[in-house]
């Protein structure tokens, strides 16, 4: 079976997101299922300059505005096709905004591009390789969908799967004019989507299988606080709709052979833990206090995450004694509370603004627990990883978060199955019962290892992610 996977981001080679993870460890995960997948991505200068033996293997002589053709090619042992077009890709920075901050003006153009390209492929165009499966990512790849469905003939199967549906793609209705879309696609059977063109929304419309990252929020995804305007598709497709859970790059993520961390261990000699946990207090500028519990986050710092309420119960971390270090960046509004609050109690908070994937491997080995007191979560990674090196996560009881950790209730507790905290609803209040509560686990220690060595048993691999795809596929060809 051969399946044409379509993005806007791939790891390592171009990474804003969870996304960038999946498309990276997903191919290498399905060989092992019989399924050859070959990843089509933009030709951003970051690609361009990454990949191996690049040949020419479709002419694309005017494509919104400019020559371009798609790329055969490898990089990071990862097979590809490129979609090189300089006028749409050639830019520095970030995929999707300029050096400001502000979208590019033409992302209509440059991700339906994409999505012409993935159906060109689908389509036949390239000798050797006609792909059983087109499986498009996020909106960014939404509109491939909608393209095989009116390129009419006989054509692949299509999967559409969001990653997170915050993030939808809707343009101006005149894009319509540009697309090569038939004048009938635009209506609400088609790509139309409150009076402009949604790319999401095309392909929820079109694919022949919907999936997202985790069972509960495809749940989540038919409620109309979930659906964010779309529960009625949901709704109405919910017998194509599939949620298949996320896995984690257990190779990158593995503390037993981990060279970024002071201190390698697994459950056998978890004290060796004690290590990491001291040079993350050291590195920065904590007390250095073993027996203090020492919360982490890794994570944007954005609403959507929960990191206003943190910070609003930041007082109940401060009366219990512990320590909390964060990572990350988003919105100044944060990145300023963080930053002073770290000021205010040097000892007690430490805040690093931006990314730094050493410091991001020795919080999650150093930590005692990691804070995900997400309002939505589709999947999360947090989590996961910080379970794969002994750190308990708190989590909210949304999404992904619910359907990774089993929350250490009496009953898990007494079945030694509970791996670390939730709560719920997602409110400050909660949020600080849910901290008091890891707290008092904190003071058992018994109990503490325990979830400890739980987490770090669990299977967050993409070889069960992978089954449930290639059932899926099968079921699509069958």
């Amino acid at each position: 079976m051969k399946v044409l996977s379509v993005g806007s981001e791939i790891y390592p080679l171009v990474k804003t997101g969870g996304l960038a993870d999946v498309l990276g460890a997903l191919p290498a995960a399905l060989a092992a299922e019989g399924i050859e997948t070959r990843t089509l991505v933009p030709g951003y200068p970051a690609v361009m300059a990454a990949l191996d033996r690049a040949e020419t293997v479709v002419e694309l002589p005017d494509l919104f505005g400019g020559e371009a053709k798609i790329l055969a090619a490898a990089s990071a042992g990862l097979p590809l096709f490129v979609l090189d077009a300089p006028h749409l890709y050639a830019r520095p920075g970030n995929p999707y905004a300029d050096a400001s901050g502000y979208d590019w003006a033409d992302n209509g153009l440059r991700f339906a591009a994409l999505a012409r390209a993935a159906a060109e492929i689908g389509n036949g165009a390239l000798e050797g390789f006609r792909p059983d499966i087109v499986h498009a990512h996020d909106w960014q790849a939404g509109l491939a969908p909608a393209y095989l469905h009116y390129a009419g003939g006989q054509r692949p199967r299509t999967v559409m799967t969001i990653h997170n549906l915050a993030y939808q793609g809707q343009f101006p209705a005149y894009l319509m004019g540009f697309l090569g879309l038939p004048p009938e696609s635009y209506a609400m059977e088609g790509v139309e989507y409150y009076q402009s063109v949604g790319y999401l929304k095309a392909g929820l419309q079109f694919a022949d299988a919907i999936t997202t990252v985790s069972p509960s929020y495809a749940a989540e995804l038919q409620t109309e606080a979930g659906g964010m305007g779309l529960t009625g598709l949901f709704r109405r497709r919910s017998a194509f709709l599939h949620g298949i859970l996320n896995g984690i790059d257990t190779g990158i993520w593995n503390p037993e052979r981990d060279s970024l961390i002071a201190a390698r261990f697994a459950t056998e000699n978890l004290p060796a833990r004690r290590e990491n946990k001291a040079a993350l207090q050291r590195r920065l500028g904590l007390a250095p206090e073993p027996e203090t519990l020492l919360f982490a986050v890794v994570s944007r710092l954005a609403w959507q995450k929960g990191l206003d309420l943190l910070h609003d119960v930041l007082p109940v971390l401060e009366e219990m004694g512990a320590q909390l270090a964060v990572l990350g960046s988003g919105e100044a509004a944060l990145e300023a509370a963080y930053l002073a609050a770290a000021r205010a109690r040097p000892e007690r908070i430490a805040c690093v603004i931006g990314f730094d994937e050493e410091l991001a491997h020795l919080m999650q080995a150093g930590a005692d627990a990691v804070l995900v007191p997400s309002r939505f979560e589709p999947c999360g990674l947090t989590q996961m990883i910080a379970q794969r090196y002994g750190a308990v996560p708190v989590v909210a009881r949304v999404g992904g978060l619910a359907d990774t950790v089993i929350d250490a209730n009496e009953i898990a507790l007494d079945a030694h199955a509970a791996t670390g905290v939730q709560f719920a609803p997602v409110a400050a209040e909660m949020l600080a019962i849910a901290l008091n509560r890891t707290a008092r686990l904190w003071k058992d220690r018994e109990a503490w290892r325990r979830m400890q060595r739980n987490g770090m048993k669990a299977d967050f691999s993409w070889a069960r992610p992978a089954r449930h795809y290639a059932e899926l596929y099968r079921g699509l060809l069958a």
